[in-house]
C-alpha cells in the first residue's frame, strides 16, 4: 500500500519513496523508555552498560538527561543503579553486578532473551551450537556467554567450508537478531548441506523488525536511483539495510547518522530517492532528511508500506515494581 506524505509542497521534481516500517522497533522503544523512566524515578545519575541502543543521537539525548554510559561495570560505583542495554549481557555480567551490589534493570530486548533461552536449552541437551553473527557485537557476546563451551561462531556463508566436527556431534544453529535475512538463510542452507543433522531453533531468530525493514527497503530500492539509510555505523541492522538496498537494485545507497552527512552530489542525476532508517533511529532524523530532499528538488514523498507493526513490550519487571511502589504507574 502506498500513502502520500504531505510535505506542504507541490509534487514536482524528483520523488522520494519512504519505507514503512522504518525506525524504532518495540525492543528499542522499550529500552529507551526504560532509561527515561529510571531517570525520572531514581534521579541522575543512572548508569548504562554500553550504548542502550546503537544510535549516537539517542545516547547523547539520554546523557544530557543524566544517563552515564560505561563500557564495563567496574566504572559504576558500588550500590548504584545500572541499566543493561537492549543487546543483552552474559551471565558473567549479572554475576559481576551482584558482586558489586549494583541495582540492575535489564532492558534486554525480549527477542534477544528468547535466543539466550534457546542457547541454554541446546547446551543442556549437549548440542554444538553454530551461532551466526558478527564477532565482537554485544548481542553475540551476550548469547555466547550463555553457553561458551558449546558455541562456535559462524560469521558468513564462506565460514561453513572450514567447519569440522566429530561424527555424531549434535548440531543446532542460532543467530544474531539483526542480520541480513537472505545472507543468514544462505548460511543455514550451506550448514544444512554440509551437516544434514543440523537442527533449527523453535522459530527464526532474526527479529520481526529487522525482517520488516529489509522487506520494505527491497520494495523501495527496486524503483530508486539512490537509497539513504539513516542509522549509526555500529548499528548492525542499519548497515545491513544498505547492503540489502544495493542487492535489491538501487544504483547507490549510503548510510548517514543524520542530515548533516548528506552530500548534495549524491543527488546529481537522481530522479527517485528511497529513504529508510534502522531500528534504533528516532523519526525526527528521517524528517530532517525529507526536508533536505524537498529543498533540493525532491518534494514529492510517498510512504511505501509493506507491513503493520503493533507489537509492544512491557517495561522490565524490576522497574515496573519500583514505579508502582512510587505511585508512578
Amino acid at each position: 500500500m502506498t500513502t502520500h506524505v504531505d510535505l506542504g509542497m507541490p509534487p514536482v521534481g524528483g520523488s522520494v519513496l519512504l519505507a514503512d516500517p522504518r525506525g524504532y522497533c518495540a525492543g528499542v522503544d522499550r529500552a529507551v523508555i526504560t532509561v527515561e523512566k529510571a531517570l525520572d524515578l531514581y534521579g541522575a545519575p543512572v548508569y548504562v552498560r554500553k550504548q542502550i541502543v546503537h544510535n549516537k543521537h539517542v545516547v547523547n539525548t539520554l546523557a544530557e538527561r543524566g544517563a552515564v554510559f560505561v563500557e564495563e561495570l567496574d566504572e559504576v560505583p558500588e550500590g548504584a543503579t545500572v541499566v543493561f542495554s537492549a543487546h543483552g549481557v552474559s551471565p558473567m555480567v549479572h554475576e559481576q553486578a551482584a558482586e558489586r551490589g549494583l541495582k540492575t534493570i535489564d532492558a534486554t530486548c525480549p527477542l534477544v532473551t528468547k535466543v539466550h533461552h534457546e542457547a541454554r536449552r541446546f547446551a543442556a541437551e549437549d548440542y554444538r551450537i553454530l551461532l551466526i553473527g558478527h564477532a565482537g557485537h554485544e548481542e553475540v557476546e551476550g548469547t555466547a556467554g550463555e553457553a561458551p563451551e558449546h558455541i562456535t561462531l559462524v560469521e558468513s556463508p564462506d565460514d561453513v567450508d572450514s567447519l569440522e566436527f566429530p561424527e555424531g556431534t549434535r548440531l543446532s544453529w542460532l543467530s544474531q537478531t539483526t542480520l541480513s535475512v537472505d545472507e543468514t538463510m544462505e548460511t543455514v542452507r550451506r550448514l544444512r548441506e554440509k551437516f544434514p543433522q543440523l537442527e533449527d531453533p523453535p522459530s527464526d531468530d532474526i527479529c520481526y523488525a529487522t525482517q520488516n525493514r529489509q522487506v520494505a527497503v527491497k520494495e523501495i530500492a527496486k524503483d530508486a536511483d539512490l537509497v539513504i539509510v539513516v542509522g549509526s555505523s555500529n548499528s548492525s541492522n542499519s548497515v545491513r539495510l544498505v547492503e540489502v538496498a544495493l542487492e535489491a537494485g538501487a544504483s547507490a545507497s549510503y548510510r548517514i547518522d543524520d542530515v548533516s552527512e548528506l552530500q548534495e552530489e549524491w543527488l546529481d542525476g537522481v530522479e527517485t530517492v528511497g529513504v529508510t532508517s534502522g531500528a534504533s533511529v528516532p523519526d525526527d532524523l528521517v524528517q530532517d532528511v525529507l526536508t533536505y530532499l524537498a529543498e533540493h528538488g525532491h518534494p514529492d514523498a510517498a510512504a511505501v508500506r509493506t507491513a503493520d507493526e503493533t507489537l509492544t513490550f512491557a517495561l522490565p519487571p524490576e522497574l515496573r515494581r519500583d514505579m508502582k511502589a512510587a505511585g508512578q504507574v
